[in-house]
C-alpha cells in the first residue's frame, strides 16, 4: 500500500484580489519506508508540498491520500490529531524549545499530543535518546549543544511518538559538510529501523545522492521521478 498518494495535486493561494498558484495538478506516489526528495529552485511549491502532506494546509484541487486518509476530509481538530499521532517534522533551524532540555524537548510532542503514561514516556524517550547518540547529552539545553547535536535531537523528537512518516524540509541547511552526512546517515539508519518514510523539502546534493526517489518541481509542476535503485536499502 502506497503511504501517500497525490492525484491531480492543486493549491491556490489568494492574495487580496488575487489568485497564486503554487501547485499545478501534481501527481506523485510516495511508498512506506522510503527516502524521497522533493528538489526544485526557491518558489517552485516544495515547502507547499510538504504543509499538504502533514496536514498543515488543503489541497484547492485534486486529491491526496496520506495513510489512505483523503486529508481534504480533516478539519483542524482532526488534522492536528492525526499529524501528532502519524507525522513527525525535521526543520533547518531545528526549532527545539530553549529552555528544555534535550530529553524534555523530545518528551514534549507526548505531553502535548498523546496521552502516555509518565513510565511509558521516560522509557520511548530514552531509547530514541540511545538511538541518535544522545544519550549522554540528556541533561543539556540547545544552547549547550552543537548544531549536529542539535538536529540528532529534533531527529529523535520526530520520531518519538512512532511517527510513520518525518517531514524534513532543509534539514541540513545549517550544518557543515561532515555533520550533514552523519545526520543523513542517521536518518537512514532511522529508516532502516523504524520503517520509517523521510520525505524532503531540499537543495541539498547530499540528500539528493541518498534519496531512492527524486521529484524535481518547477514553477508547481512536478516536471519528473527520478528512482536512484543504488540508494534503496536491503
Amino acid at each position: 500500500m502506497s503511504l501517500v498518494i497525490a492525484e491531480g495535486l492543486t493549491k491556490t493561494y489568494r492574495a487580496g484580489d488575487v489568485e497564486v498558484p503554487a501547485i499545478k495538478g501534481a501527481d506523485f506516489v510516495i511508498a512506506p519506508a522510503s527516502f524521497v526528495a522533493f528538489v526544485g529552485p526557491s518558489g517552485s511549491g516544495k515547502s507547499t508540498l510538504l504543509n499538504m502532506i502533514g496536514c498543515l494546509d488543503h489541497p484547492t484541487a485534486g486529491k491526496l491520500s496520506v495513510l489512505g486518509t483523503d486529508i481534504a476530509t480533516l478539519d483542524r481538530r482532526a488534522a492536528a490529531d492525526f499529524r501528532g499521532k502519524n507525522i513527525g517534522f525535521i526543520f533547518q533551524d531545528f526549532n527545539l524549545v530553549p529552555v528544555l532540555t534535550a530529553y524534555e524537548n523530545i518528551e514534549y510532542p507526548l505531553i502535548m499530543v498523546q496521552e502516555w503514561p509518565a513510565a511509558k514516556r521516560r522509557e520511548q524517550v530514552m531509547r530514541l535518546l540511545k538511538a541518535v547518540g544522545m544519550e549522554s547529552q540528556a541533561d543539556k539545553r540547545p544552547d549547550q549543544m552543537s548544531g549536529g547535536q542539535k538536529q540528532r535531537v529534533a531527529v529523535a523528537r520526530a520520531l518519538v511518538s512512532n511517527a510513520k512518516m518525518v517531514l524534513a524540509d532543509e534539514p541540513t541547511a545549517n550544518l557543515d559538510h561532515d555533520t550533514a552526512h552523519h545526520v543523513i546517515d542517521l536518518m537512514k539508519q532511522m529508516r532502516d529501523e523504524f520503517g520509517t518514510t523521510f520525505i524532503f523539502s531540499t537543495h541539498d546534493p547530499k540528500i539528493m545522492a541518498e534519496a531512492e526517489t527524486t521529484y524535481t518541481l518547477e514553477d508547481g509542476h512536478v516536471l519528473s521521478r527520478v528512482h536512484h535503485a543504488q540508494a534503496a536499502h536491503a
